[in-house]
């Protein structure tokens, strides 16, 4: 005989209403629950300013291009051969700084030579000089004609000629040796040297040796186009029209790296004329450049 097993089993509608009793219970205590409260949010914040009237800065950009405030073109003021470079390339120099050198020897010798003349000039003065006094004392005195005594005093100032010539000969032969040291006309930088050591310099070659910038202050050109100058026309006039000492400093420098360069600048000059192959006119601004 086969041991039982006992099952118990749960009616089906009983089952199907313990479930609905179950959600039904679930729905009232949820029911039940306090809702909850809605957020409270302000309003939002509105900046309030009052209405000014005032002028406001126009700022244009152009793109510009340095330079100095003089370039002098630095050449030779006598002829001869080049003995020595005496700066730096791209080095500072002052007024008056030796630059280069030209062979000084010949021109050495012409200024001897001058020096010579005159002073030969000067004794043959003297010796003529003697005689036309000595003529004007005869001829007061009757012992010589008019005529001795105005030879005797045209052959004198003949010789005062002589020597006169024989002085501007050595002023010019000194001039010429000192043109043989070739010195900075102004304060800059000297650029690259366009003459080696033994190269013919001079008047007859018109070579430019090297150039010096001057650079405080140093100026920036940028141009602009007709349309715009027509526009800043009245107000361009109105600056040109102050001293340069007097002028205003409005214009901002901004260099390669973005930054801002620290002086100011201002208007110096406007071109004369509007450039026809671009349709544009130069400007010029000043910067100072202390350093």
């Amino acid at each position: 005989m086969e041991p039982s097993v006992g099952l118990r089993t749960i009616p089906m509608k009983k089952a199907s209403l313990t479930y609905w009793a179950a959600i039904s219970a679930f729905l009232a205590l949820a029911s039940c629950e306090k809702p909850k409260s809605a957020v409270q949010t302000s309003p939002p914040e509105v900046l309030v300013t009052e209405v000014v009237q005032k002028e406001v800065p126009e700022i244009r950009q152009w793109v510009g291009t340095l330079s100095g405030f003089e370039n002098a073109d630095v050449k030779a003021r006598t002829t001869g051969y080049l003995l020595r470079r005496a700066y730096q390339q791209g080095g500072y120099v002052k007024t008056g700084d030796l630059l280069f050198e030209i062979d000084p020897r010949p021109f050495q010798a012409t200024l001897d030579q001058a020096k010579g003349q005159l002073q030969e000039a000067k004794a043959t003065m003297l010796g003529v000089e003697l005689d036309a006094k000595r003529a004007k004392e005869l001829f007061e005195g009757k012992v010589i004609s008019e005529q001795e005594y105005t030879n005797k005093t045209q052959l004198y100032q003949t010789k005062v000629a002589a020597v006169t010539a024989a002085q501007a000969a050595v002023e010019e032969a000194q001039l010429n040796l000192d043109y043989t040291k070739v010195v900075s006309p102004l304060d800059g930088i000297a650029g690259q040297a366009q003459a080696q050591i033994g190269d013919l310099v001079g008047t007859g070659s018109n070579t430019t040796l090297t150039t010096v910038s001057q650079i405080e202050p140093i100026l920036v050109y940028f141009p602009i186009s007709e349309q715009t100058y027509w526009e800043f026309a009245d107000r361009l006039k109105e600056i040109m029209a102050v001293a340069e000492d007097k002028r205003p400093e409005k214009v901002e420098l901004i260099l390669p790296d973005g930054s801002v360069y620290p002086h100011k600048g201002k208007f110096d000059f406007v071109d004369r004329q509007v450039d026809p192959k671009t349709g544009t006119i130069q400007i010029a601004v000043s910067f100072p450049n202390p350093n």
